[in-house]
């Protein structure tokens, strides 16, 4: 790739820079195909006067490259996993205790990111939206979104089993970019817990995450400790028992029950990871 020179940067547009700062300084140029190729790799070595600003250069660029037919994966992948976004601006706001945790994530997202390139930014973005509407409805926190994962926590558990059944709702009946169909896993177990500068700690994290990996998309699973903790969430909601799992790291089985209401899907394969416990006797 040829070099700027002075005269031939001075003569570019604006339109020709993913960037141009407050004081009219202009960086990463996308006017042809070699340019975003090169901005894409250099992305995260330019310091952006906000997060709004690196936000608008982020999209900036990814038109630039849908423009030239470069499908940005490692890009995309890139920005989503250093992406972790705090809801609560202080820890102070989130409780602590007995709490029920919830966690959500994208089926088949590596699948959809090379199917949408650059449109894969927009189709997450209304994911967590869809999902965070539903959860503060009934109580939830959002603690923490990564890539295609999110975290809440509730301290009622059968808010949170209610909150889950309307995200899968809402998920069911949105409209997604280019006819792809997105179904996500959620998972929910309750426990004591310890909030730390950090995030949460505590077995019961690792338990409720592992519940959530074992869900299809489209499918919420609950530990027998988040069912008994929801007694009847009423609702027409109900819980189906699909017997013990001994999941990996954990030395006693786990039972694990599918939530079921009017408007989710119901069939599915057994759990996907977990090993089946058969009952004594």
């Amino acid at each position: 790739m040829a070099k700027l020179s002075d005269s031939e940067r001075k003569n570019l547009p604006d339109s020709a820079f993913a960037y141009v700062d407050s004081k009219g300084a202009r960086r990463l140029p996308i006017y042809d195909e070699p340019h975003v190729r090169n901005a894409l790799a250099r992305f995260d070595q330019v310091k952006f006067e906000s997060e709004a600003a690196r936000d608008k250069a982020r999209k900036r660029l990814l038109q630039a490259a849908k423009k030239h037919g470069i499908v940005p994966v490692g890009f995309v992948t890139a920005q989503l996993e250093t992406e972790r976004v705090r809801i609560s601006a202080a820890a102070g706001s989130l409780p602590s205790g007995f709490l029920t945790l919830l966690f959500t994530d994208i089926e088949n997202s590596t699948i959809h990111l090379h199917r949408l390139g650059a449109d894969y930014a927009r189709l997450l973005q209304k994911v967590r939206r869809t999902i965070r509407t539903a959860v503060v409805k009934t109580g939830g926190q959002p603690v923490e979104l990564r890539a295609d994962e999110v975290f809440v926590v509730f301290e009622d558990a059968a808010a949170a089993v209610a909150g889950a059944v309307a995200l899968q709702r809402a998920l069911l009946a949105a409209t997604w970019p280019r006819g792809s169909e997105v179904r996500v896993r959620a998972g929910l177990h309750s426990g004591a817990v310890t909030l730390t500068d950090g995030g949460y700690v505590g077995i019961p994290v690792h338990t409720a995450a592992r519940v959530a990996a074992a869900a299809h998309g489209g499918q919420i699973l609950v530990s027998g400790e988040c069912r008994h903790a929801a007694g009847n969430p009423g609702g027409g909601m109900r819980f189906r028992s699909l017997g013990g799992y001994r999941f990996a790291g954990f030395s006693e089985p786990i039972s694990v029950y599918q939530v079921e209401a009017e408007g989710l899907m119901t069939d599915f394969p057994r759990p996907r990871t977990g090993t089946r416990v058969r009952p004594k006797g």
